[in-house]
């Protein structure tokens, strides 16, 4: 009788991690990594040395004493006795305003492009086209210069408002100005205000959060939450019996009336600008710092977009179309709800590489004066302090965290909307 065994096991041997196929892809990791801490760790320490011999030995205190400059445009209260890092988080806020204005105009714009572009309409496919190309092929600091030159050289100054017979007259029934210092646009203001809430004391984070905002925001997302259930209810009799109910003017009713009771029960009315002196006051004042960097990130990215969505409905088969004019649906629904929800698996991961190229872009504030975190953090308070390490590393941080979350929400969102497979 023949008894098999197995062949003995080869032991471990240290040559086997170069010679082995099953260890050598690890070892070459391990020494690449081994390499790379090593360097940074050399990199680091004489960074750390050459402070030390020049005598700036890192540290942020400098963000807790006083700025001395002032802010233009803000989104809170700021004096110029007030710390490097309230200005800081001024030029945070500043760019996050930017930011979100931007994306929204940007996609409404691209959107509204890149179907125009697709469109039988010979005239109005060129215009497009022409448009498309213009911008994305010239420097969008350049877009920026031009439009802060045509809002301060074509716009009338204040003084044209006065006067019995002025040069210029406010518009939408005298509640705005535009001038060229900027535009002036009527303000919301409470006459039964529930008050604030101050957060953080007397900080240099400090800020104030209205409570009739926090009222607002808890009623309009209780509205929302109606219209989605409406809506759902709706969609499921429709897979039931086939016949959708009619949803509009419940889902307005919704939006509408809470937030109407809730406004009115708060004594809103609008406080509208006038003309004192030399200059308009009340009301909101957009700079047009704000304003032509504004105009110029959105059309400029807006170009992108438009090419992204049209390669985006293009990438849908056009057999998809004729089935839904072959149901008797028109272009204008067959677009909104066939292709566009199709096309949107292929539009939203370009898309978000422009929203992080129009945040980014948004640093090239400073050239109309804007000041955003780039013109306060890594530009004024940089210059004053001496202190180019710690300013230009939390400015990195800065840019970092925002395009991470815009990257998370983005991808959150797609993750929502993509077709299941089944």
């Amino acid at each position: 009788m023949t008894t098999l065994t197995d062949p003995p096991k080869a032991s471990f041997r240290l040559s086997m991690l170069i010679y082995d196929t099953r260890y050598r892809s690890m070892t070459i990791q391990a020494v690449a990594m081994i390499g790379f801490m090593l360097f940074a760790a050399w990199l680091i320490n004489n960074t750390m040395t050459n402070l030390e011999t020049l005598g700036k030995t890192p540290q942020f205190g400098f963000l807790l004493e006083p700025a001395g400059y002032d802010i233009n445009q803000r989104l809170l209260d700021y004096n110029s006795q007030d710390t490097h890092m309230r200005a800081s988080l001024l030029g945070l806020l500043n760019t996050l305003l930017v930011a979100v204005m931007g994306c929204i105009t940007a996609t409404i714009i691209g959107v509204l492009v890149g179907v125009l572009r697709l469109s039988k309409n010979w005239i109005v496919a060129k215009i497009m086209t022409v448009y498309v190309e213009m911008f994305r092929n010239v420097p969008v600091l350049l877009w920026i210069v031009l439009a802060m030159a045509i809002l301060i050289e074509s716009l009338p100054a204040p003084r044209a408002f006065r006067g019995e017979n002025p040069e210029a007259t406010m518009n939408l029934f005298d509640t705005v100005a535009v001038t060229n210092r900027g535009i002036y646009v009527p303000e919301p203001l409470f006459s039964n205000s529930l008050g604030n809430i101050h957060l953080l004391g007397q900080s240099s984070l400090r800020f104030d959060v209205s409570v009739d905002l926090i009222a607002f925001l808890i009623v309009l997302g209780l509205s929302i939450f109606g219209i989605t259930k409406v809506n759902a209810r709706a969609k499921h009799i429709q897979e039931t019996t086939g016949e959708r109910p009619k949803t509009l003017w419940a889902n307005l009713g919704l939006f509408f009336v809470p937030t109407g009771i809730l406004l009115a029960l708060l004594g809103f009315h609008l406080g509208y600008p006038e003309l004192k002196g030399f200059n308009f006051k009340g009301g909101t004042h957009m700079r047009n710092s704000l304003i032509a960097l504004w105009l110029a990130l959105s059309l400029y990215t807006a170009a992108f977009i438009a090419e992204i969505v049209r390669g985006g409905i293009l990438a849908v088969s056009h057999g998809q179309t004729e089935a839904a004019e072959a149901l008797g649906m028109r272009s204008g629904r067959t677009m909104r709800l066939v292709i566009l929800p199709q096309a949107l698996r292929v539009i939203i991961p370009p898309m978000i590489s422009n929203y992080l190229n129009l945040t980014k872009n948004s640093s090239l504030a400073i050239a109309v004066g804007y000041m955003d975190i780039t013109g306060t953090l890594g530009g004024i308070t940089m210059n004053q302090t001496g202190r180019e390490l710690e300013t230009v590393l939390m400015l990195m941080l800065c840019y970092l965290v925002i395009s991470l979350s815009i990257s998370m929400v983005m991808n959150w969102y797609n993750n929502r909307v993509k077709l299941v497979e089944r």
